[in-house]
């Protein structure tokens, strides 16, 4: 949100960003050009130190969805008594936002920040799950089996989320209009299915953080050393391993990452969040003699400049659990991945990235040590590699001409700002 208010404020808008006290950004100094105004979300403090992971996040959300409403709309009326507004842009999960806005009569437009072919999965799962089977119907996207499915309904819905993603596509749907962080090229029969199927203006002008490279959306604090590491390295003979900043796996999935990591041979970048294994400060969890195994061959860090170590030469490899933005950043720099899929969109991400793209491979028995070492040496030292980061750096060209002047990107921004200033 963060980046997409960055791009609008360079075409000339003024930008108020309301959030709420939980996660609340400490942005005002890196964005004196916004303003930022801070909304009650009904979290109480032991709450908020429990809910922020994948378990619980559903409850967090449809939560939030009912606590917020009272707050952002007497936020967002003061707002609209002391300036004109254009239009609000919300992220689509916090689906309650609409509402807010038909009532005040301003124009909601939707950020969806997953693949667009996520969203067309996602339109069909109220039907496939009231009609009791893993079918795709009239949405069927091709790439998707079963057994995709499934790992999206990872964990059951016990927790609200077919609830979540149900009233999310209806209020969508309701929007005046959907702004994805993607480029046409790279989806374009998924553009084509969501302006037929939602019949509201679409604008796919990403990828978001190639318009302001020099600035980071990072809530963790980026350990650089990895960078001077990688810097010593040969090019394309590293693997990076990051799983994003909320995934967790216990310690049996960590050991079996450590032995696989070991096991390739190969060089590696692994970002071990703290807490990334519940119950352990940070690399308590290694197994016993890894560290004398890989000995200078791999470097730990607690988080690193992602974007950038993508953009390194020496990086020959991504390994992943598919989070959008983690695809986005690693096709922007010609990166093949190595793909662990968790839940949500990540698995329908995967799909994309093995068998539409074919810019990588994936971990079919989870975190098994064996499998693991061969993925890594599959796209590090094989030829197999070497093609997928031919078919890599196709889509990096392809990503690069959409930004350029005329290019499919610019002009669905230059489409944006039209809309917004139509209303």
């Amino acid at each position: 949100m963060l980046q997409l208010a960055n791009i609008l404020h360079t075409k000339g808008f003024n930008i108020t960003i309301i959030h709420t006290q939980f996660n609340s950004p400490q942005y005002q100094s890196i964005y004196p050009q916004f303003t930022f105004k801070s909304i009650s979300d009904g979290f109480s403090i032991s709450d908020k130190d429990s809910t922020l992971n994948l378990e619980t996040g559903n409850y967090a959300v449809n939560f939030m969805n009912k606590s917020c409403i009272h707050p952002f709309r007497d936020c967002l009326a003061r707002l609209l008594q002391e300036e004109p507004v254009a239009c609000l842009i919300s992220d689509s999960l916090w689906h309650f936002t609409q509402s807010v806005a038909d009532g005040l009569k301003l124009p909601r437009i939707a950020l969806r920040t997953s693949s667009m072919s996520c969203i067309l999965v996602y339109a069909a799962l109220p039907l496939v799950q009231e009609k009791g089977y893993l079918k795709t119907t009239n949405h069927e996207l091709p790439p998707m089996t079963n057994k995709d499915m499934l790992k999206i309904y990872a964990g059951g819905f016990e927790e609200g989320k077919l609830e979540l993603i149900s009233i999310m596509i209806k209020e969508t749907k309701a929007a005046s209009g959907i702004i994805y962080n993607t480029f046409k090229e790279l989806e374009e029969p998924a553009f084509l299915a969501i302006s037929q199927d939602f019949r509201i203006p679409c604008f796919p002008i990403g990828p978001f953080h190639k318009y302001c490279p020099s600035s980071s959306s990072s809530l963790l604090e980026q350990d650089r050393s990895s960078i001077s590491w990688l810097d010593h390295q040969p090019v394309n003979s590293v693997v990076y391993v990051s799983f994003g900043s909320i995934a967790q796996m216990d310690e049996s999935e960590f050991a079996n990452m450590a032995w696989g990591l070991a096991s390739s041979k190969q060089r590696f970048l692994w970002v071990v969040r703290p807490g990334s294994v519940p119950g352990s400060e940070w690399l308590e969890s290694l197994p016993k003699g890894f560290l004398d195994e890989v000995g200078e061959r791999g470097c730990i860090v607690k988080w690193a400049p992602q974007q950038e170590v993508l953009a390194h030469e020496a990086v020959g490899g991504f390994w992943t659990h598919c989070g959008w933005n983690s695809v986005l950043e690693s096709i922007c720099e010609g990166v093949p991945m190595i793909c662990s899929p968790c839940s949500y969109d990540q698995p329908i991400n995967a799909v994309y990235v093995v068998d539409v793209w074919r810019i990588g491979v994936m971990l079919e028995k989870g975190m098994e040590a064996e499998e693991v070492g061969r993925a890594i040496k599959r796209v590090i030292v094989d030829k197999e590699g070497d093609e997928m980061r031919q078919r890599s750096e196709s889509l990096q060209e392809k990503v690069n001409q959409s930004l350029e002047m005329g290019g499919s990107a610019t002009q669905a921004l230059e489409n944006l700002v039209a809309y917004i200033l139509s209303f």
